[in-house]
């Protein structure tokens, strides 16, 4: 099999091709990415030449790079997006332009090439809205309440109008946090490792009382091997491990691994529009595709503060760049 993998240089995309590589060592795989900011080829450096990945740069925007890749491979996972947040408040436009207008780049792309291609859309439980009691189910209505959620939104919409319109093969994903291994430090866990272990206090917007499911990076990668493979085309499935944890306790807990005290926890403002919390209903995956998740939070934890202490190198790199305008900014620092 050939996949075009968008957005292969950034945190999760690097992660799937690492595992999709080492799962299926006869595939191939391009990586198109646009290397913004959080795109990092130091990612995949251990595999830059291995004869089965290829590396473009480019644009999911850009119609012609587009059209001269998705002829080329059997499916096309769409990881190339703008995703954080607190940087869709500050920025609105580039998310929906990346978010939206890239997407259906994609979706023209495959339908003016006879649908041929399967297209696996990786988005996000912050489309539904925030939920105070239950879960989201893949029927529930997109109430989004981020610049952010909405871009992602409106991408997953192109996605729907497609298959019901032109029959173009495309499964949508909506998943809870990820974490893990090459996870750009502008994200609670990342941003909390890193500060605690450059000495400094963490963040913690509001009350810190915001709930979160996580999926720890290896089991996200089996979820969307399990739906490149076994998914029904025109479906939506939810991504998600139905473990939910307060982002006050995420931040306890790495302290706890650390073995530091509460007293570097700082709370600040909250941000605006701050979704109180998330929560997904995963049966369908499980149940229809035969999915689970394998990696118990505690342990994801642990592996991923290892990693990071063991990568200093690549985070303080990111972290002296322009990140550091973003956090002080971000934060009112004048680090």
């Amino acid at each position: 099999m050939k996949l075009l993998v968008t957005g292969g240089a950034g945190f999760m995309g690097s992660n799937f091709i690492h595992y999709i590589l080492k799962k299926y060592p006869e595939y191939e795989v391009i990586n198109l990415d646009k290397l913004t900011y959080a795109g990092n080829l130091k990612n995949l450096s251990d595999i830059e030449n291995n004869p089965n990945y290829r590396f473009v740069k480019g644009d999911i925007c850009d119609a012609n790079i587009i059209n001269e890749l998705v002829p080329q491979v059997d499916a096309v996972i769409n990881y190339a997006a703008e995703t954080h947040v607190d940087r869709s408040i500050l920025a609105p436009q580039e998310f929906a332009q990346t978010d939206v207008i890239g997407t259906l780049t994609i979706l023209n792309s495959i339908r003016e090439n006879g649908n041929k291609v399967r297209l696996v859309q990786i988005s996000t439980d912050e489309v539904f809205g925030s939920i105070e009691d239950g879960k989201f189910t893949e029927s529930s209505p997109f109430e989004p309440n981020s610049p952010y959620a909405a871009s992602k939104a409106g991408g997953d919409l192109m996605c729907r109008a497609f298959w019901v319109t032109y029959k173009t093969p495309v499964i949508v994903t909506h998943s809870c946090n990820f974490y893990g291994p090459f996870h750009y430090p502008e994200k609670l866990i990342p941003l909390a490792i890193t500060n605690l272990l450059e000495g400094k206090k963490v963040p913690v917007y509001g009350d810190g009382k915001q709930v979160r499911e996580w999926i720890y990076t290896q089991d996200h990668c089996s979820a969307v091997d399990t739906i490149l493979h076994k998914g029904v085309e025109g479906e939506v499935y939810n991504i998600g491990t139905e473990r939910e944890f307060e982002n006050i306790d995420i931040v306890k807990r790495i302290l706890d691994v650390l073995g530091m005290n509460e007293g570097f926890i700082e709370y600040v403002k909250d941000r605006p529009g701050h979704d109180r919390r998330y929560s997904l209903d995963t049966s369908k995956l499980r149940n229809e595709l035969g999915w689970k998740p394998e990696i118990e939070f505690d342990q994801g934890i642990k592996d991923t503060v290892e990693w990071f202490k063991n990568n200093e190198a690549w985070w303080k790199e990111i972290k002296s760049g322009e990140y550091k305008n973003y956090y002080n900014q971000q934060y009112g620092r004048k680090d």
